[in-house]
């Protein structure tokens, strides 16, 4: 099934749910940056909540930046997604991994540990909206969760989940559920939203038995109103990065640095780290560089 993003709404509009298949995307990042099977649920499980918090967003253009910073082997994870449906992001180690949890389960608290989620949410004018809360666990979707309650006041359900096998990603999404103002003062309603987000527990298990989103979405909130809305956004992963940003960041370094980067390396190679694309600038695109800074320089000068 394609990657793939669909809302809903229920008790008349006051629960939010929204739904997300990330197996494909989350499969392109294990390839490009070569990730251990607990790195790619780590860095899985919080592109999928980066999806689906940024769903919620208005303007066009908007994005969230989810910075996890742990003392786990991972070192840290770094994501940025857009309400268009994009997705690109990072672990500071590939390679991290540690022994199966007591639930025989990959131990993604493990490899994150202690530490604290920084958000940023761009909603594409005016300065950026930026939070942090402590982890609450380190596996990803509770901790995400937290922070929707904490910082946006704004009480969530957050199942996410990735399942890797030898061959790959078989299954990865999420599920978010919240319970807006108007529907929070009903204590039954919220009390069975949470006993039912409870029983769920884990999301891969559902893709796996070949359930659809719309039908995960019955499951929950099919006696409660539940409205699912007709359009289906496509997921993908995507990366911005550029030759020519790689060219404007290595002018930056500034003449005498281009000059050493010629004489010793005959060139420059630069690596994105949100996807692993390697950039190669010659010799000559860093006389180029050379060239354009002096021009800058004389024409600041006859100003």
């Amino acid at each position: 099934m394609a990657d793939q993003l669909i809302r809903a709404t229920a008790a008349d509009g006051g629960i939010r749910v929204v739904g997300a298949i990330t197996t494909r995307l989350t499969e392109e990042a294990r390839q490009r940056h070569k990730l251990s099977p607990d790195a790619t649920a780590a860095l899985g499980r919080t592109m999928t909540c980066g999806l689906l918090m940024a769903s919620g967003m208005k303007k066009p253009g908007s994005r969230v930046n989810l910075r996890i910073k742990g003392d786990g082997p991972l070192g840290g994870i770094l994501v940025d997604a857009g309400l268009d449906g994009t997705v690109r992001g990072y672990v500071g180690n590939p390679l991290a991994e540690l022994p199966k949890n007591a639930r025989g389960k990959l131990d993604v608290g493990g490899i994150v540990g202690k530490g604290f989620l920084y958000v940023v949410r761009d909603i594409g004018y005016g300065y950026p909206y930026s939070s942090t809360v402590e982890l609450v666990s380190g596996e990803i979707g509770e901790d995400v969760a937290y922070y929707l309650a904490t910082s946006e006041q704004t009480p969530s359900g957050l199942i996410v989940g990735v399942f890797v096998e030898e061959s790959g990603v078989t299954a990865a999404g999420g599920l978010l559920v919240q319970v807006l103002p108007k529907a929070a003062r009903d204590e039954i309603l919220v009390e069975t939203l949470e006993s039912r987000m409870a029983a769920l527990a884990d999301f891969t298990p559902l893709m796996q038995a070949g359930k659809t989103l719309s039908e995960i979405f019955q499951e929950i909130l099919g006696d409660m109103g539940l409205h699912i809305f007709p359009e289906t956004q496509m997921l993908r992963f995507h990366c911005a990065c550029s030759f020519d940003g790689v060219l404007r960041a290595l002018k930056l370094f500034g003449e005498s640095e281009l000059q050493d980067m010629i004489v010793t390396d005959n060139g420059a190679e630069a690596t994105c780290e949100f996807c692993g694309s390697v950039y190669q600038a010659s010799s000559d695109h860093l006389e180029q560089l050379i060239n354009e800074l002096q021009a800058d320089s004389l024409a600041y000068k006859e100003v």
